[in-house]
């Protein structure tokens, strides 16, 4: 190989290393792909970089265009080069001069779906617009995946809620437009209700709204059934709805009182016993102090009992019928003691009035 042979590729080499596009200093970053609601908006979140530096929004034009035509433009700073069923539709949210070109598609049909990509060019002075370098980035394009039916609510909240304690829920949405989030609404409004709404940008290309919803439950909330409902831009709605549990405020109440109660009785019940007792002792006393003790007053009983018996028999003993008969004549009163002496013993009484007859 010659000399100039070898000069001329070490140029190319060269050239080809220094040249923005083999450099890739013309970058795009774009979201690959996106699910979009029909009759929504979408929002593509897009940013480039370039070897120029400084280059003011003037000086830029952006534009974005179909990948397999790049003459059919979604979007352009001259309207009447936009295809028609685009046209109104789209417009550049970010600045060129900010390196971004971030793009905004309204009211979104089914057959919008395909890829699109973004198409930058630099003027020669911000006077002098003819064109000095232009790049498509045809490599980073964005395609739509169409929803037909919007996405439900998602609902986060604790399985129970406690009377009387704060109780929250939040319903979140995922969506592809910022410039217009879902409109997020609850069934249960009431004054002791509070409503807080966050929205946040959740992963590249989406982003979502938060309801956090806040209330003191009481009972009379029980079973309630509590609805979220989403309406997205174009008018699309979706919800998603729970029943609210409510459960008492844990109290020992139920556990107190019959124990209260309970020990109550005993106390009652052994303080009237121990009295019993006492007053039972006390009688005992009072009768062991009074005439000696409780045998000695059995034995004067016994004594008294003993007398009047005997006076019975004396009385027995002066009285003597006339004629009695053997059969109504009464027992001596001896009649034991005659046993006791045994059959040789005769009532001479007896013999007497036999004898008589």
């Amino acid at each position: 190989m010659d000399k100039e042979t070898r000069m001329m590729i070490f140029c190319l080499l060269l050239a080809a290393i220094s040249s923005p596009v083999f450099t890739g200093e013309w970058k795009a970053n774009v979201v690959k792909e996106l699910d979009v609601l029909v009759t929504s908006c979408v929002v593509v979140p897009c940013s480039f970089t370039h070897p120029k530096e400084n280059l003011p929004t003037s000086r830029l034009r952006g534009m974005w265009h179909r990948s397999t035509h790049r003459d059919q433009f979604i979007y352009h700073e001259d309207n009447t080069r936009i295809s028609e069923n685009f046209r109104g539709r789209t417009q550049l949210l970010g600045h060129l001069g900010q390196d971004n070109c971030t793009l905004e598609i309204t009211d979104m049909k089914d057959h919008d779906n395909g890829p699109f990509c973004f198409r930058i060019e630099l003027a020669r002075t911000e006077t002098d617009l003819s064109t000095v370098d232009k790049f498509s980035f045809v490599e980073d394009c964005v395609t739509f995946k169409m929803l037909p039916d919007p996405p439900k609510p998602e609902l986060t909240h604790a399985q129970t809620a406690i009377q009387g304690r704060p109780f929250t829920v939040t319903c979140s949405v995922i969506h592809t437009c910022p410039s217009h989030v879902p409109k997020l609404t609850w069934s249960m409004v009431t004054t002791d209700v509070v409503v807080t709404e966050v929205h946040k940008k959740n992963l590249f290309g989406y982003w979502e709204a938060q309801s956090i919803l806040t209330i003191t439950p009481e009972e009379k909330n029980d079973h309630t059934e509590v609805t979220c409902t989403a309406k997205y831009n174009g008018g699309s709605m979706s919800s998603t709805k729970f029943t609210l549990y409510v459960k008492r405020t844990e109290n020992y109440n139920h556990i107190i009182i019959p124990t209260v109660v309970a020990i109550g009785t005993a106390v009652i019940f052994a303080v009237f016993c121990i009295l019993m007792v006492k007053k039972y002792k006390r009688r005992i006393a009072e009768l062991q102090r009074g005439d000696g003790s409780m045998w000695n007053r059995m034995s004067r009983l016994s004594r008294r009992t003993k007398n009047v018996n005997s006076k019975s028999c004396a009385d027995q003993k002066a009285f003597k019928a006339r004629f009695p008969s053997p059969k109504s004549q009464p027992k001596s009163c001896n009649y034991r003691e005659d046993l006791d002496d045994g059959d040789d013993y005769i009532n001479t009484e007896d013999l007497n009035i036999y004898g008589n007859m």
